[in-house]
């Protein structure tokens, strides 16, 4: 097996995790369905297809959001997520927080594949 078949399977593995924390969130849907978009371009690009213009539309999305959601001060919000200590939401822009760098994760996992599928 090459590297990209183990980057896009530990990822897939990663995002049903997310996915599975997201149950207890105040909006599950929207977060549940995100993160099992990208588990299954994850098992997509395990198999070395990439879709060109659904990628692209999952990367651009996921990037559009992740800089809507970006926390005020990351460092604050780095330092009030150690303070906490569990993994509850004390405050939404908390919550924002973890919301934007989810999306960027999304995005960077993506983009290998998206380079891939525009070479093509």
């Amino acid at each position: 097996m090459n590297f990209w078949k183990y980057f896009y399977g530990f990822w897939a593995l990663v995002f049903v995790l997310f996915a599975y924390w997201q149950f207890n969130d105040p909006d599950p849907e929207i977060w549940v369905s995100i993160y099992a978009v990208a588990f299954i371009f994850c098992l997509r690009g395990i198999k070395g297809i990439f879709p060109k213009y659904p990628l692209t539309i999952v990367v651009v999305a996921c990037v559009i959001g992740a800089i809507y959601y970006w926390p005020d001060s990351v460092p604050s919000w780095i330092s009030q997520e150690i303070e906490q200590g569990d993994l509850t939401m004390k405050t939404p822009e908390m919550e924002e927080g973890r919301e934007s760098f989810g999306l960027l994760i999304i995005s960077l996992v993506m983009l290998p594949g998206l380079i891939k599928a525009w070479k093509k």
